[in-house]
């Protein structure tokens, strides 16, 4: 694995080699496709010096700083009183181990330890057997002055070929909208600042060959996992950065004074993950989606057909309509029946009650017995909504402990939703929070909790100090769900955060799912899913078909559409079915039966999108690991330009295989103003051979705008 100059770690396809040089931390040769040899690499790498630059080559590390010429963003940077560090790296360790219960040379970590400017380095570089990369660092401080951090971030190179940058952003029910950008000289920076992921997060940035997308291309991409402020950047100078052109980084973004280690004191920063791929996105999507489906606490039963209760009822909790509601979804398949907003004593709407975390007395003068066994007598699990790092000033909490807000000393921070934000870096409120919700869940039982976060942070002070308190914040909360989990084994917990606000690795390290959006809209969210894929597979996406009307957009859909858009998810009704006719409720029954047939193969195999010529159109899939079997969505988002969608590839196939086409009806025929289908479509699945469906291509049928189909492939 090593030789006296380089470390070389490789894994499905992919590779990182670093230089060890003689002083001075380590630097990445190359991170990107695997190759017979490296012969030579380390010669091939070596930079020149430049015109009018430093006199002598130069290279740039592990965590970059200007001691090595490098004049972009630091990867460390910091002071001890006001006198700012330079670290010249001594002392400098570097020891290479396999991965647990990985094979022999695959995968790999690098641990490097070192000494300078009063601090002590450690960063951790792990090659994973999936080909993604993640990395961390800890810096401990040795001065007995105070030392301050003000940046410590993950930063791997980039050749010169990669040109465009892809970072998706987005709002409040529109998260994760792709948009590109060239990457020329200088830098692009996406940073949150929202105290959460943020619905405008970029979720991966990704860098790549011009013109890259989901099936071509090659790209490398970066994600951080942590729940707070976080920043993501791709950087190109026109000096390069010494054995590359350009790099790509990731880590938390800290404000002033918020992280000062006295003597011995240490940080360790969030883990960095960072994937290649020379097959376009998705390939960097399937190396995430097979890390995270390796995670011992990744779920592993079936995932549950979910009835939520928020878009049936809302705040009106009256206790034989909600039991009726139980009966209808229990008939029609649903396995999982949550209870949203508005259980709790004064939550009649969305501007009081939050922080009171014991049942209303005057809606459940029984508490929530009589609804949960009536739910569980069904044959369904239950669920319970809960919002506990949120307090209106309108509850019993917030009149007796307004100096609880994170917010500045002696005045509440700007109101979002009727809401301040509780200030768990306080170990009493961190306490009180524990104690009702293990008191809740000891005495109800619930199988799932919907932790939900509906705002952003905003003056986020922690006021017995005055510091800033993003960071104690993020950690505080993963405490209390570190500590929930501990108690509560088997408890399952939903990230949404005003819909898709908090989607990371850092959450999802202690959650089962997320809640991609608010918006259930079918058109909105198969764009939403589809990038939300990015990061995520599908049974960790959280997908609900909603009512005709779109509670979000006001859009009317019908309901063949709005059944297969939620099928490729975590999927779910959020619908009041006691409204809905014996054909709707057929409907439904006859969805969840196929999702429940489907779902071994849509939580299991690899996700495909196909890049469509025409915006008019989308394809997604997920094709069996073995190649055997294949599920194919094609939707109609818009009025197309074309008369005739023509013949579109399905990705991911296996061109030396046959296979059996069937265009499932199970929810519905879509409508269409073709009088003529294309002769394969409907009828006896039609037989293929995988190399034509997957090059050549399959005729679609023409159907209207707002209208999808599925195809059921199955080995012949």
């Amino acid at each position: 694995m090593t030789d006296q100059r380089t470390i070389t770690l490789r894994a499905a396809g992919a590779a990182l080699v670093l230089r060890v040089p003689d002083t001075g931390l380590p630097q990445v040769l190359h991170w990107g496709a695997d190759l017979p040899d490296f012969e030579g690499l380390a010669l091939a790498a070596r930079p020149p010096a430049a015109n009018n630059g430093v006199d002598v080559p130069t290279y740039v590390s592990l965590v970059p700083t200007q001691g090595e010429g490098w004049r972009g963003h630091p990867g460390l940077a910091g002071h001890h009183e006001g006198r700012i560090t330079y670290p010249a790296w001594s002392k400098v360790e570097v020891d290479v181990d396999p991965l647990e219960d990985a094979e022999p040379d695959v995968g790999g970590r690098v641990t490097v330890s070192a000494e300078g400017g009063g601090l002590r380095l450690r960063t951790e570089l792990r090659m994973e057997p999936e080909g993604l990369v993640r990395a961390r660092h800890t810096v401990t401080n040795l001065d007995p002055a105070p030392w301050t951090l003000d940046t410590l971030n993950v930063t791997l190179p980039l050749p010169r070929e990669a040109e465009e940058v892809l970072d998706p952003t987005g709002r409040w029910v529109r998260e994760r909208v792709p948009q590109r950008s060239p990457l020329g000289m200088g830098t692009r920076t996406r940073a949150s600042r929202r105290g959460r992921t943020g619905h405008d997060s970029p979720l991966v940035l990704t860098v790549g060959t011009p013109g890259f997308g989901f099936r071509e291309g090659e790209v490398w991409g970066v994600h951080t996992a942590w729940s707070g402020d976080h920043v993501h950047l791709a950087e190109r100078l026109p000096e390069g950065a010494g054995q590359a052109d350009a790099v790509i980084v990731g880590g938390e973004l800290l404000h002033p004074g918020e992280v000062r280690l006295g003597q011995g004191e240490s940080h360790t920063t969030p883990w960095v993950f960072l994937s290649w791929s020379d097959r376009g996105l998705d390939g960097s999507s399937a190396r995430f989606h097979r890390w995270l489906r390796a995670r011992p606490e990744h779920p592993v039963s079936p995932r549950p057909v979910v009835l939520n209760t928020w878009e049936a009822v809302y705040f009106d909790h009256d206790q034989v309509r909600l039991r009726e509601l139980a009966d209808t979804a229990a008939r029609i398949g649903v396995e999982r029946f949550v209870l949203d907003d508005g259980w709790f004593r004064g939550r009649r709407d969305d501007t009081a009650g939050l922080g009171d975390w014991t049942v209303d007395e005057e809606v459940w003068p029984d508490g929530l017995h009589p609804l949960f066994d009536h739910v569980r007598s069904l044959g369904m699990q239950v669920g319970l909504w809960v919002e506990p790092e949120m307090v209106n000033p309108d509850s019993d909490l917030g009149r007796a402990h307004p100096e609880w807000f994170l917010a500045p000393k002696g005045r509440p921070a700007l109101p979002s939703r009727g809401q301040q934000v509780l200030d768990l870096g306080r170990p009493e409120a961190l306490e009180y929070v524990f104690e009702h919700l293990d008191a809740l869940i000891t005495e109800y039982r619930p199988d799932h909790l919907k932790w939900d976060h509906n705002r952003d942070l905003l003056e986020a002070v922690h006021a017995p100090t005055g510091s800033a308190g993003v960071h104690h914040q993020t950690l505080a909360v993963y405490e209390l769900l570190d500590r929930l989990r501990e108690r509560h084994p088997g408890l399952e917990i939903e990230s949404c955060s005003s819909g898709g606000g908090r989607v990371d690795l850092g959450i999802l390290a202690r959650t089962d799912r997320v809640w991609a959006s608010d918006n259930n809209d079918p058109l909105e969210r198969l764009a939403i899913q589809r990038w939300t894929e990015l990061l995520l597979p599908p049974e960790l996406i959280g997908g609900h078909v909603g009512a005709p009307e779109s509670h979000t957009t006001g859009r009317v859909a019908p309901l063949p559409t709005r059944l297969l858009a939620s099928l490729f998810a975590h999927a779910g009704i959020e619908w009041d079915v006691t409204t809905c006719d014996e054909g709707e409720l057929a409907a439904l029954t006859s969805w969840i039966r196929l999702h429940k047939e489907m779902r071994p193969l849509l939580h299991s195999g690899e996700v495909v999108h196909a890049d469509a010529p025409d915006p008019a159109e989308q394809l997604d899939g997920v094709v069996a690991a073995d190649g055997g079997e294949a599920l194919f969505r094609y939707a109609r988002t818009q009025a197309s330009v074309r008369a005739l969608p023509g013949r579109v590839r399905l990705p991911g196939l296996r061109q030396d295989r046959r296979y059996l086409v069937h265009w499932r009806q199970d929810t519905g025929w879509p409508s269409t103003m073709q009088q003529v289908m294309p002769e394969w479509f409907g009828g006896e699945p039609r037989e293929f051979s995988g190399a034509v469906l997957a090059r050549a291509g399959l005729q679609m049928p023409n159907i209207n705008p707002g209208q999808l189909i599925l195809l059921h492939l199955k080995e012949a």
